[in-house]
């Protein structure tokens, strides 16, 4: 039963939702048939994408820094007197959805708050965790039945990101020997621009995705050049990008614009501050940490990479108060969500139609369709 005196009230669980990611070489293959499920994809093609896991003995960090990230949620609950047990599951590798659903049950939980390792609107970075935990459901069965799971809203804007973001780029454009002439490149995930083009608030205008990154970039150069004096520009770029070759995707690629930058002159260096992600897993460390520095090397640009938040205080107490946030919010109290950046704040419970899957119909939790 829900300790009704819990600051997480009426929650009597909370479950860390992450992508997931292979341990091990046997791993690899198997994780990249249940990403690509349904695309038709040949193993022999899932081999050749997994060389950069095979380069790192087929072991994705995902996994290490989620357990960092538990383990840091778990103590900052703890110094709150917050006892409410904390769980994890991922999509795509041990431990499963479905999995975690079993062990809140297991503890008697019968209302469970997800926090998505995901901070973004899009299909794939909302909608589609909310139709796994829907499935998830689904896999346990009757067991499940009357089980409550609800999520915390998309968390781009949230004080604790930003300022957790904000300090790290003062502290990379400290080192530079002259960060004068350098240049932010926001990183994020890559998506289909049909998926951008629907991102948002059911029948809304989307490109929310989109939107919401800008709006974070904007805000934090703002923020680190009255910190440091500096009048620096920053601007959008993506990585990751995969799909069919004629499929139209987000651009410019992080590469391309690095070579770009060089070939025009007067910049400096590059700043690389992948704000798509809340750690540092396989498209940091390979796609900016190692493609993108060698591009950099190449051309002769100077390449610094900016830290993302992963088990910084100010990005995990952030989390607890958007727990809690919440938690308030379920209880029926008026809250007013803390944001660290102007424009829209999504709500916790998604809209008609917001983020649709392009591909199919499937059940979703956490939203009022």
């Amino acid at each position: 039963m829900p300790d009704s005196a819990s600051p997480l009230a009426p929650y009597d669980a909370v479950l860390l939702v992450s992508f997931g990611g292979p341990e091990a070489p046997e791993e690899v293959v198997p994780f990249l048939r249940r990403v690509t499920a349904g695309r038709d994809i040949p193993d022999s093609r899932l081999e050749e994408v997994g060389e950069h896991y095979f380069a790192r003995g087929g072991r994705s960090p995902i996994n290490d820094l989620n357990r960092d990230l538990l383990a840091r949620l778990r103590a900052e609950l703890d110094r709150r007197e917050i006892s409410t047990p904390l769980l994890w599951g991922n999509r795509n590798s041990e431990p499963f959805l479905a999995g975690a659903v079993h062990e809140a049950l297991d503890q008697g939980a019968s209302r469970v708050l997800t926090l998505v390792t995901s901070a973004y609107s899009c299909y794939s970075s909302c909608r589609q965790y909310r139709e796994d935990l829907a499935a998830a459901v689904d896999d346990v069965g009757p067991a499940a039945d009357g089980l409550v799971i609800d999520k915390v809203r998309p968390y781009f804007g949230h004080p604790g990101v930003g300022r957790a973001w904000r300090r790290a780029l003062v502290e990379a454009l400290s080192a530079l020997p002259d960060p004068t002439s350098a240049r932010i490149l926001y990183v994020t995930h890559s998506i289909p621009t049909a998926m951008d083009d629907t991102s948002g608030p059911g029948d809304g205008e989307g490109n929310l995705y989109v939107d919401q990154h800008v709006r974070l970039g904007r805000r934090l150069t703002d923020e680190v050049n009255a910190d440091l004096g500096l009048a620096v520009e920053g601007e959008l770029v993506f990585c990751s990008r995969s799909g069919r070759p004629g499929q139209p995707w987000l651009e410019p690629d992080v590469n391309d614009r690095i070579e770009e930058l060089a070939a025009e002159g007067g910049v400096s260096a590059v700043v690389v501050a992948p704000i798509g992600f809340v750690s540092d897993h396989m498209e940091v460390v390979h796609d900016l940490d190692t493609e993108a520095a060698e591009t950099a090397q190449k051309v002769g640009m100077p390449f610094v990479r900016v830290a993302t938040p992963g088990t910084d205080d100010l990005f995990v107490e952030g989390m607890v108060d958007l727990l809690l946030e919440r938690a308030a919010q379920a209880r029926g109290e008026v809250v007013l969500p803390e944001t660290w950046v102007p424009g829209d704040v999504r709500p916790s419970v998604c809209d008609p139609g917001c983020c649709p899957n392009l591909r199919a119909v499937k059940p979703a939790l956490c939203g009022s369709d």
